[in-house]
């Protein structure tokens, strides 16, 4: 949803965000601050998204920027919204995290670099790969236009019926 108070947020601006970080906090809630600026986490299983079915887009909660859709998501088990491949090739990018320990490869919008979660090698065909991302920071529109247009044609097949 477009937020008036972030001057970013867009679903159809495709130009990088360059923002100061003090920015960042005046315009985004404090719970996507945490996870999109400082590299937070939300607890397993707890996030609006980890378990939803619905149909639809999902884009970033700091911009705007397209990042997966529905089609592409599945239940992996993590307790965390996992799909196996983003929108394009530039919906996001790839940085390495060897934080806590550990060596995984990060997850960031590509359009204004705000930490989304990792990707793993251990995701369902076709790509192999799973997109773990915390839900705070995505925000998601159902496939409104898909669905009137399959209820419009449905209604449509059952009127030649009869």
């Amino acid at each position: 949803m477009e937020d008036k108070k972030n001057p970013v947020y867009s679903r159809t601006d495709t130009s990088k965000v360059n923002m100061a970080e003090e920015e960042w906090k005046k315009v985004l809630p404090q719970k996507v601050y945490e996870i999109a600026r400082e590299k937070g986490t939300e607890w397993a299983f707890t996030g609006k998204y980890w378990n939803s079915t619905e149909k639809g887009t999902y884009y970033c909660a700091a911009c705007g920027n397209p990042l997966f859709v529905s089609d592409t998501k599945f239940e992996s088990g993590c307790g965390w919204p996992s799909f196996y491949q983003p929108i394009s090739k530039t919906s996001v990018l790839y940085t390495p995290d060897n934080t806590h320990g550990m060596q995984r490869t990060e997850v960031q919008c590509g359009r204004c670099k705000a930490h989304l979660g990792h990707v793993f090698d251990d995701g369902p065909p076709p790509t192999g790969l799973r997109y773990c991302i915390n839900s705070v920071i995505l925000d998601f529109d159902k496939a409104q236009a898909a669905e009137k247009k399959f209820d419009k044609d449905k209604g449509a097949a059952t009127k030649e019926k009869e």
